[in-house]
């Protein structure tokens, strides 16, 4: 295949461009959580089948993710930029318009194609951008994921407060909308892609064992985690694995080239990716809620939901400082160094919310602590897959990382549930999360990053490009520019 030519006279829109997609997959997210305990009076419906609009997001983007982010090596990356947008503005607006739970779900499941942006916008500024300034790029789009996770709470409750519940719906059709037509001007019809075949029977194995899976830990705190549905779901997903792993081994084009993943730096890079993914989510799933419980509990705040929200914003903004500055730092001490330093650093503002949650203004410099490190980690993330895969793996291999973090918060979010309705204190008559719950998460947290860390200590020293094994049959499958 030919090397797509890069367009530095370009790249600063390009790079602008593509870092809008962060903030609109972040608000795919948090944008509803505020309406979660309303959506039952809402919609008529009962609050565990409320709890689905924040699933089935989370199920089709780790569906979406790796199939979407293969068929970009394969077809062309603007052309899968824009389908996943499609999809994304459709689903927003079935929700806004539709009024009823099964149109929201609907649009909820469509809303879930945005996750895939982030993969296929890294794997667009390997093609287009000069290699010293792609790792800049790709930590400005990390970046903007915190700022859009931080604005979306609180943006959420402005607007169903003011405009109603549907607004929400309107807003994220209106961004995405903007964001397509940008794609259609300014990403290149160039950039690359590859003819081979793609690896239906791959897709749909992947796709049983991630929603069996994804379910098991999702639906496990709900269905009890000895249940017949969780253990039948967690099951059903070792199973299906374990026939998906020797399959992709031999396939000639496969939709997750495991040779690849398994090269030392991929495989290092993942397994940090979902201990950090697990990690990080404890700071956004536990912070609003500590804020928001009654002072009668003797360590909550009383907040709104919407000054809860803002109280994220610093920790947003930390974000977008440090994650060019991590792209420096790994110029000049190696990615490695990075990622173990923000793991570290995730590490101790994790020790420091542990001990230090008396004041409003303490919980928000931890949650700024760990979104540094955050910031460190998940920046220096996409530079290590992308020097160490081909260019024609790019998008997959990037696709691959985004799942593994996927799955690590995923697996927070149960922990986070299980702890906060096991670890209980009653005041006034009611039943609240005790402060042990919140210290208990923040200790797992804290030994995530650890792992992290140990993950990170065994990456080589330098990650250069280098050639990797393929598949069996994949060199004779041929590759030709895809415009």
């Amino acid at each position: 295949m030919t090397t797509p030519q890069k367009t530095p006279t370009s790249g600063a829109a390009i790079t602008a461009l593509l870092s809008m997609a962060g903030i609109v997959v972040a608000l795919q997210t948090t944008l509803v959580v505020p309406l979660l305990p309303d959506f039952p009076d809402i919609l008529g419906v009962t609050d565990a089948d409320a709890t689905w609009l924040v699933t089935i997001t989370l199920l089709t983007g780790a569906i979406a993710t790796p199939i979407v982010s293969r068929l970009a090596d394969m077809f062309g990356k603007r052309r899968m930029l824009v389908l996943s947008l499609t999809m994304m503005v459709a689903g927003s607006l079935i929700a806004a318009i539709g009024g009823s739970f099964l149109a929201v779900l609907v649009g909820r499941t469509l809303q879930g194609f945005s996750s895939s942006l982030i993969p296929v916008a890294m794997a667009v500024l390997r093609d287009v951008l000069p290699r010293e300034k792609v790792a800049g790029a790709a930590a400005l789009i990390s970046a903007t994921m915190g700022i859009g996770g931080a604005m979306g709470l609180p943006a959420a409750g402005v607007l169903y407060d003011h405009f109603g519940w549907a607004s929400v719906f309107w807003v994220s059709a209106a961004t995405g909308s903007l964001l397509l037509l940008g794609v259609l001007i300014v990403i290149p019809a160039s950039a690359s892609g590859t003819r081979a075949r793609f690896d239906v029977v791959g897709a749909i194995g992947l796709s049983v064992a991630l929603t069996a899976l994804l379910l098991g830990i999702s639906k496990g705190p709900t269905w009890g985690w000895s249940s017949p549905h969780t253990l039948g779901s967690l099951a059903a997903a070792a199973l299906v694995l374990a026939l998906w792993v020797p399959y992709e081994l031999r396939a000639a084009a496969p939709l997750v080239n495991l040779r690849v993943s398994a090269h030392r730096p991929v495989l290092l890079t993942n397994i940090a990716g979902l201990f950090v993914g697990f990690s990080a989510y404890a700071n956004t799933l536990s912070t609003t809620q500590q804020l928001q419980l009654p002072e009668i509990t003797g360590f909550g705040f009383g907040l709104s939901a919407a000054t809860a929200g803002l109280c994220m914003v610093p920790g947003g903004l930390a974000m977008l400082v440090f994650s060019p500055l991590s792209a420096r730092m790994t110029a000049r001490f190696g990615a490695r160094t990075t990622l173990a330093v923000g793991c570290i650093v995730m590490t101790g503002a994790y020790v420091f919310r542990i001990a230090f949650d008396s004041t409003v203004t303490l919980i928000v410099v931890g949650t700024v602590l760990v979104s540094i490190g955050n910031a460190m980690a998940y920046a220096t993330m996409p530079a290590l897959i992308m020097s160490s895969v081909p260019m024609t793996e790019t998008a997959a291999a990037n696709g691959l990382n985004s799942l593994m973090r996927t799955v690590g918060s995923s697996s927070m979010s149960a922990v986070v549930a299980a702890l906060l309705t096991g670890v209980t204190v009653e005041a006034a008559g009611h039943v609240f999360p005790a402060h042990g719950a919140f210290v208990a998460m923040f200790a797992v947290a804290g030994v995530a990053t650890l792992l992290a860390t140990l993950a990170a200590g065994f990456l080589p020293k330098a990650s250069v490009p280098r050639a990797v094994p393929v598949a069996v049959g994949e060199r004779a499958a041929g590759a030709t520019t895809k415009s």
